[in-house]
């Protein structure tokens, strides 16, 4: 399972991702000068937390409110600017690694790869008749970058090691150590607000941002190792192990960051130290070892490769694309390295590009962005076995629920907590666009705690563990449904309403010609708050909550009063409560489908129109899109049960972008395998992933659909190790299309309610049949017991 080439990365797009969480590194592969651009997933713009909140919204909130009940949207739109905040900060590179080696570029037999079962990427190549071999990873227990150089020669190996960063910094030594130390700005303005000064950095002495150290350190085999202020060099060594370590002056969200340096610098020494003091067998055994636990999990089989194991990873794009059942295998199973790499306990969610970026000004500031990106990195957490690498963004939601609290009461007189489009990793919870500079299209969306929400609770729902619902999950969601009871209102037929309300990023065209973006009870507005409602009350029941039965009989009135999706003149669900025209019929953002995927309000059996209005507008959106709207898309079909159209998303993502720029319209997959918007985000991968899983495995209505959107073209494969809610584990493996064994490990006990569409002829475990009722056709149901596996036998 490799990403293999047979050249070294010449854009960043081609390089090689490796990360443990907190450090990542982008390998390109020179074999004569190996260049690794380096991140560290707490290094931000920004001075610390900033009070965006902006007290005249409250005041603004009431005139909206009174334009959009008399029809004049577009002066709404204007008028609604005034509750605005400003910009949050941008993720930052950190700096760059380079080796020059001495043996100059020309060579033969090389071969580049990123081997996905032991997360190591390596660089072999032959010059005369000495070997070469480069091995780097990111190791979780030990926190650092380690670099294995090999040569089959005794003293073959000569070169210098230089640390740079596109900050201002300043390179030391120390007798072992190389490192650099510098700054962050205190401000960066978003890639696409146009000002003459967008990146704003302090005095180097004096400055409040953030501070960084990168500190390399070495041990070799034979030769020598000196360090001066032009480098690392290494003469005449047979093996180098070199070791990266970074630290930054981050204390914490709601803090600034630290003025002075010594501790940062001590504590990043004493990691290199602590590493320097294994071995390289002993670093990469850990690092395996940490990782293979996870990864391991989940097996995926979907038949024979079309491509050869040796193919170029590029090639192998180009030529087959998503008709090599093996090249679906490995995109899949990348979108779970790639989580691993870039989300583990104790780091940061992943934000927009993961941990990767080596932008100064990166695309929409690399941040969190709420209102489908961050959740779409985390779909495949649960269903994919990685609830683990789940919790970052959990703790993010909780530190930004308590910003929250103040931006609900300040900016609309609330109680609860709110958050809007963008994030950071100060937590800014107010909406952005520079008190009026942004369009309220994106920048005026209170729902992001709503859908935040969503992904406490399947994390309760995946793993049943209700000490985290009680102390984390609970107490949350029902600050943000506080929230939600406040601001909705009722309109004049009677139901409760959001106002204003935002489709994110799509306008809609009125008859009479207004365009804009600002409206009331948009679809989406309501399929959350529907969402939130009910994971509530059920939390509530849960955990027998008596002291908030008036809280779940205020918000059960309140779901029965939320103003009901409606079918619009095509047949579609309508997106906004009017059926107004789309600005753009085929927009990436499919935010009114939030109800079928992610969410679980509508499904073919309880709201059978509805859902048929969904698959309408899914149709209307059409097959193209941004890499992550395909992706988004491909969740979607296989949630319509459409195996084979589901296919056809997938071979429109599985096309190789070569290009540089933007692209609203279509997507697709870089040479590296990242996802292409264009540009670069992650959140494409990860929502394939999810995708594939859910066409697999479903457990969203009550029960497990087994294989419900299985396309033609994989008849004969199986899956090992997915996730069901219910904390069941499901193993699957299908012959000529159809399901032919599956096993439930089932954690607690319970009623299992199981959906197939062949018949289930026998359900065993531990040797004994056990008995099921046909409850009716293509569904069964059985009584399982806790800590058991049960196996279904199929026709």
């Amino acid at each position: 399972m490799k990403l293999r080439y047979r050249s070294y990365a010449k854009a960043w797009t081609e390089a090689l991702p490796i990360g443990n969480g907190r450090l990542g590194a982008m390998v390109f592969g020179d074999p004569e000068v190996e260049h690794m651009q380096l991140n560290e997933d707490t290094l931000w713009s920004g001075r610390g937390p900033v009070d965006g909140n902006n007290p005249n919204a409250k005041n603004v909130l009431a005139e909206v409110r009174g334009l959009l009940a008399e029809g004049r949207y577009e002066e709404a739109d204007k008028m609604s600017k005034g509750m605005m905040g400003p910009y949050n900060q941008s993720y930052m590179p950190l700096g760059d690694l380079h080796l020059k080696f001495l043996h100059g570029g020309v060579v033969r037999e090389y071969e580049r790869s990123l081997d996905l079962m032991n997360a190591i990427t390596g660089v072999t190549y032959r010059i005369g008749d000495i070997q070469y071999k480069r091995e780097i990873f990111a190791s979780f227990p030990d926190q650092v970058i380690v670099v294995r150089i090999e040569a089959s020669a005794p003293g073959a190996l000569n070169f210098t090691a230089r640390l740079d960063s596109p900050h201002p910094y300043r390179t030391h030594t120390s007798a072992e150590h190389l490192f650099l130390r510098g700054i962050c700005p205190e401000h960066v303005d978003p890639n696409y607000y146009n000002r003459d000064q967008p990146v704003l950095y302090g005095d180097p002495e004096t400055t409040e941002a953030m501070r960084f150290e990168g500190r390399l350190g070495v041990r070799q085999e034979a030769g020598t190792a000196t360090i001066d202020h032009d480098g690392l060099h290494i003469r005449k060594a047979s093996a180098v192990t070199l070791i990266f370590s970074a630290e930054t002056s981050f204390q914490g969200y709601d803090k600034p960051p630290a003025r002075e340096t010594e501790d940062m610098a001590a504590a990043n020494e004493e990691r290199l130290e602590r590493a320097l003091g294994k071995s390289y067998a002993q670093l990469r055994q850990a690092h395996i070892d940490d990782y293979t636990a996870l990864y391991n999990r989940v097996e995926l089989s979907l038949g024979a490769s079309e491509a050869t194991e040796e193919m170029p990873t590029d090639r192998r794009i180009k030529q087959y694309g998503a008709k090599d059942a093996g090249l679906v295998e490995l995109l899949f199973q990348y979108g779970r390295y790639l989580l691993i790499a870039s989300s583990r306990a104790g780091s940061q969610p992943a934000n927009l590009q993961g941990i990767w970026n080596k932008e100064l000004r990166p695309p929409w500031s690399s941040n969190f962005t709420l209102n489908i990106n961050t959740e779409m990195n985390y779909w495949l957490a649960e269903t994919c076995h990685l609830s683990e690498c789940h919790e970052p963004l959990l703790g993010y939601i909780q530190n930004l629920s308590n910003n929250g609290r103040k931006t609900a009461e300040v900016n609309y007189g609330s109680r609860g907590w709110v958050a809007h489009h963008n994030g950071d990793i100060w937590c800014q919870s107010a909406p952005v666009g520079d008190y009026g500079q942004g369009d309220p299209v994106w920048a005026l969306w209170p729902m992001s705690a709503a859908w935040l929400c969503q992904h406490l609770w399947e994390h309760y729902a995946f793993t049943k563990d209700e000490q985290y619902l009680r102390e984390h999950a609970y107490p949350i969601m029902r600050e943000a449904a506080l929230f939600c009871l406040d601001f909705l209102h009722t309109d004049a037929s009677g139901h409760l309403i959001t106002s204003p309300s935002t489709s994110p990023e799509h306008k809609f065209v009125t008859a009479d010609g207004q365009k804009a973006g600002v409206s009331q009870a948009t679809t989406m507005d309501m399929s959350l708050i529907w969402d939130l409602f009910m994971n509530s009350i059920e939390a509530i029941d849960v955990l027998e909550r008596a002291d908030d039965a008036s809280f779940r009989d205020e918000i059960a009135a309140a779901l029965e009063k939320l103003k009901p999706m409606q079918i619009g003149k095509h047949g579609q669900l309508q997106e906004w409560s009017v059926d107004w025209e789309d600005e753009d019929v085929h927009h990436r953002h499919v935010s009114h489908l939030f109800g079928i995927y992610p969410g679980r309000q509508l499904t073919e059996q309880e709201t059978p129109e509805l859902y048929r209005a969904a698959r309408n507008s899914l149709e209307r959106r059409g097959d193209g899109g941004t890499g992550w709207s395909l992706a988004w898309k491909i969740c979607l079909w296989a949630r319509f049960q459409d195996g084979n159209r589901t296919l056809q998303l997938i071979s429109n993502l599985l096309q190789l972008v070569e290009e540089d720029g933007t692209n609203y319209h279509r997507g697709g997959v870089y040479a590296n395998l990242f996802d292409a918007h264009p540009p670069f985000q992650i959140d494409g991968n990860f929502g394939f992933t999810a995708g594939v899983a859910e066409m697999l495995v479903q457990s969203h209505a009550g029960e497990i659909s087994l294989l419900p959107a299985l396309p033609d073209a994989w008849p004969t494969g199986y899956v090992k190790g997915l996730r069901a809610r219910g904390a069941i584990g499901v193993n699957l493996s299908w012959e000529g299309g159809a399901l032919q064994e599956a096993e439930l490990e089932v954690q607690f006990g319970g009623s299992c309610r199981i959906r197939t569409k062949e018949a289930v002829l026998s359900v065993e475990s531990e040797g004994k049949q056990v008995s099921f009722e046909r409850v009716i056709d293509g569904v069964i149901r059985f009584d399982a017991e806790a800590g058991r596996a049960y196996t279904l036998r199929c026709v």
